[in-house]
């Protein structure tokens, strides 16, 4: 008796999809998004601002990019994520597709259709790709993992939190602002 084959997804088939219609690729996997609420464009706002005030502000040379945004994780084409934010400091990595390669610092939001995607294959995929910060910004339970990869530390923080930015030594983020988005 014959098996039957999964199907292996690739980029072609990212850019294949209907207008409207989005979806990740984690190891030949397609995996839908559903629309984001309201109160997760507004942390991603919130953050999307926060971040880019204080790049340009320092006169920083890392770009920030909120979803929808292409990171083409690993050089395959088995492989395609748009985290909520990427930070990434290498101009080299960044062409007119997305960024190629890991990003230096990824944020994602969780919404109730991404939370094991976030909390689970994401966390693995990303340390694996070479991030050097990945943050889940969990607002249904008040709470932000900070995850270094550089220093292999965990840091587990609340909205009521100041929160520091591993990548820049002078720079945090005080995630009680979010509640006046």
């Amino acid at each position: 008796m014959a098996l039957l084959q999964e199907r292996i997804y690739s980029i072609d088939d990212i850019y294949n999809l209907p207008d409207g219609q989005r979806a990740e690729l984690i190891d030949g996997q397609l995996y839908m998004m559903a629309p984001p609420g309201t109160k997760h464009q507004e942390i991603v706002h919130f953050l999307d601002r926060t971040i880019g005030n204080y790049i340009h502000g320092n006169g920083g040379s890392c770009k920030i990019y909120p979803s929808p945004f292409a990171v083409f994780l690993n050089k395959d084409s088995k492989n395609y994520v748009e985290p909520d934010i990427s930070v990434i400091c290498d101009k080299n990595k960044i062409d007119d597709k997305g960024c190629n390669g890991a990003p230096d610092w990824v944020i994602e939001v969780v919404s109730p259709s991404s939370r094991h995607m976030d909390y689970m294959t994401k966390l693995f995929k990303y340390r694996m790709a070479g991030v050097r910060e990945y943050w889940i910004v969990d607002q249904n339970i008040n709470r932000i993992m900070v995850y270094n990869f550089e220093n292999d530390s965990l840091m587990e923080h609340s909205f009521s939190d100041t929160v520091k930015a591993g990548i820049y030594e002078d720079f945090e983020i005080d995630f009680s602002e979010v509640k006046n988005c």
